[in-house]
């Protein structure tokens, strides 16, 4: 008998994504399982038809040969790729979604790693630079709210004097087994919460959490050249660990603010220069900013908009290493405003010293008999 198509038996979509491929499948899994259906074959076939859907369709080399050859691509016997079900390193991960079926089934989670000592989380904090702070590197102190080991109770959770009982539930192991039928789960002990003790009279300061909040001023050092985006790792300032777990780390992450005159490219700056249109067209001499301080720009007779002068060196030395970049100096002609009467005489002299001769102005020539040519083909 031919096999059903698998998006069919799932109930999706051929585009459908991971999250609809796995609520799909926990749906039917939870519908057909034969825990629930006892002695009902029809049951049977259709929960296993469904775990072999999603363990070709959650894979996703499994499924692109799917897509493309049907069932012959994932078929062994047919030369496909495949493996029986559970079966390969890049299968689907059944074990994971298994847990989520049981936990419906069972009213809880797959359980947590045994109790005992955790790591403590890792915090980031965002630092906001200038842009002349992140090219030649600054020092600053930041205040950062973290959780530290409770003082009182010496980060134990327990009130002074006391201390943390094993747990009977699970014994200390922070985990418990239920079965149902022929399965087997192990699930967070839910008394002790997977940390395999409990604690009878828990400390005042803390409330048996072990842990404060607390704010901590910290000096970073920023090196120069770096950019949006980098990041400073300051081992063991992050949150503290449980149960006498190793500290988290902190990491800075750099946000450079936008500058009033230069843009950034890696290790290159960008900046637009207005220059008078006497300037542009004779030629001039102009002072233009860096971030070492100002240098002169020679700017050459007939000089046009948009014309761009590299000033080597000028940039940005990268924090990895290497030569600073460049400075690109884009050049702008401004159009004069607010003329007055005999700044505009002697405008009108020299445009009508130019009538005629197109050579002072090669790009509007240029321009002009390229829409002669436009209109003379339609």
């Amino acid at each position: 008998m031919a096999k059903r198509d698998y998006y069919e038996i799932l109930g999706v979509e051929r585009g459908s994504s991971e999250a609809d491929l796995k609520k799909a499948y926990r749906r039917l899994a939870m519908k057909h399982h034969p825990d629930r259906n006892p002695d009902d074959k029809a049951s049977e076939d259709m929960f296993k038809e469904a775990n072999e859907a999603y363990e070709v369709l959650s894979d996703t080399n499994k499924r692109a040969a799917y897509d493309q050859y049907g069932h012959a691509g994932v078929d062994p016997s047919m030369g496909g790729g495949g493996g029986g079900f559970g079966a390969g390193a890049g299968g689907a991960n059944f074990s994971d979604i298994f847990g989520d079926v049981f936990s419906d089934f069972f009213g809880g989670g797959r359980g947590g790693s045994r109790g005992g000592a955790q790591r403590g989380s890792d915090l980031r904090y965002t630092l906001e630079l200038n842009l002349e702070e992140a090219v030649r590197g600054t020092s600053v102190n930041i205040r950062v709210p973290t959780l530290v080991n409770c003082k009182p109770c010496d980060g134990s959770g327990a009130k002074k004097g006391s201390s943390p009982i094993t747990c009977t539930t699970c014994g200390g192991i922070g985990q418990v087994r239920m079965q149902q039928g022929f399965f087997s789960v192990q699930q967070t002990c839910p008394r002790c919460q997977g940390q395999g003790k409990v604690i009878s009279d828990p400390c005042d300061s803390c409330k048996g959490d072990g842990r404060v909040e607390e704010y901590k001023t910290l000096a970073v050092k920023v090196p120069a050249g770096v950019d949006t985006g980098d990041r400073i790792r300051l081992s063991g300032e992050g949150e503290a660990g449980t149960q006498g777990g190793p500290t988290g780390d902190l990491y800075v992450v750099i946000n450079v603010r936008e500058h009033a005159i230069f843009q950034r490219d890696g290790s290159h700056l960008y900046c637009e220069v207005p220059i008078s249109f006497a300037d542009a067209a004779l030629g001039g001499e102009l002072e233009v900013p860096t971030l070492d301080g100002r240098v002169k720009l020679k700017i050459p007779e007939g000089t046009q908009t948009g014309k761009q002068f590299r000033l080597r060196g000028k940039g940005v030395a990268p924090v990895r290493g290497g030569g600073a970049g460049d400075l690109m100096c884009r050049v702008a002609v401004e159009t004069p405003v607010n003329l007055d009467r005999r700044q505009r005489e002697l405008l009108e002299e020299f445009r009508t010293s130019l009538e005629g001769d197109n050579s002072h102005s090669p790009k509007a020539s240029g321009w002009f008999e390229g829409v002669k040519r436009f209109f003379g083909d339609l």
